[in-house]
């Protein structure tokens, strides 16, 4: 079903901030399904990701498209450099699978990543759509902020080794754990959670180690490292670490059904015990 402009203000609206992150970006989005075009994506994955383990190929992406499915990319002149692609959930679901997104490292931290997902947000607006969901490495500390606090979706799974070994440019030889996320398409009023009384479930100790707090607060933090990245190339024992250590913590309180509020800017989750006025 394609939503018309006209009579729905808060699609016109989408657009409106689709074009202006574009613009703020720099880059121009455009919707992908040419064969030229979807080549672009491959091999712009496997500047991200690798040439060992390319994450999309060419026919699948073809597919993928020619089913309907969304691939976008964002340009800078007539360079590609970032795509997001996505695929729709079963029918009772009402939801489109962002399965990748990924921007040049040379065009990293000008928020082309956002200028993608606000393109995405209208296409899926566009055709009715209620959720995006995604998956994102919880210990990614930049990738959390963005996901839960800039663009305001939910956490609502720990899914340990999701996709097993990956063993890419990324990923390196650690778990693949991901928390599943949706994002409302229409979104209501965010979340506060008063943190004042908070207590350190997960903390980091004075050599960078994890150190386990109590589980059992109304509201918790749970750290994660500032740049996991450089840990897993300098220590990567200290990573497993750390990896085993926000399992066991984020993984158990999600479990016993608590719910993630947030991420701030010192590098914790805020997690919440579910209780009456709790935003689900």
């Amino acid at each position: 079903m394609t939503i018309h402009l006209q009579t729905d203000p808060e699609l016109h609206r989408s657009r409106q901030t689709a074009q202006a992150a574009a613009q703020a970006a720099g880059v121009q989005m455009r919707e992908l399904s040419s064969l030229t075009d979807l080549t672009d994506v491959v091999h712009l994955y496997i500047s991200i990701w690798g040439a060992n383990r390319p994450p999309a190929s060419l026919e699948l992406l073809r597919a993928l498209t020619k089913a309907g499915n969304y691939v976008g990319g964002a340009y800078a002149g007539e360079t590609l450099v970032g795509a997001c692609v996505g695929f729709f959930h079963q029918p009772s679901d009402d939801a489109l699978h962002s399965h990748l997104a990924g921007v040049s490292p040379e065009y990293l931290g000008r928020s082309v990543g956002f200028a993608l997902k606000q393109h995405q947000r209208a296409w899926a607006m566009e055709r009715g759509v209620a959720d995006i969901a995604w998956t994102y490495d919880p210990l990614i500390s930049r990738n959390a902020h963005f996901n839960l606090s800039k663009l305001g979706a939910r956490a609502v799974e720990y899914l340990p080794n999701f996709y097993g070994p990956m063993a890419d440019q990324i990923n390196g030889t650690d778990d693949s754990d991901r928390l599943l996320v949706r994002w409302a398409v229409r979104p209501g009023e965010p979340a506060t959670i008063e943190t004042s009384s908070a207590v350190e479930a997960l903390g980091i100790g004075p050599g960078g180690e994890p150190r386990p707090g109590a589980l059992d607060a109304e509201v918790s933090f749970v750290h994660v490292p500032r740049d996991i990245g450089a840990i897993r190339r300098e220590d990567p024992a200290l990573a497993h670490r750390w990896r085993r250590a926000v399992r066991d913590t984020l993984g158990t309180l999600l479990q016993d059904g608590a719910l993630i509020t947030g991420f701030d800017r010192d590098g914790h989750y805020i997690v919440a015990r579910a209780t009456e006025g709790t935003p689900a």
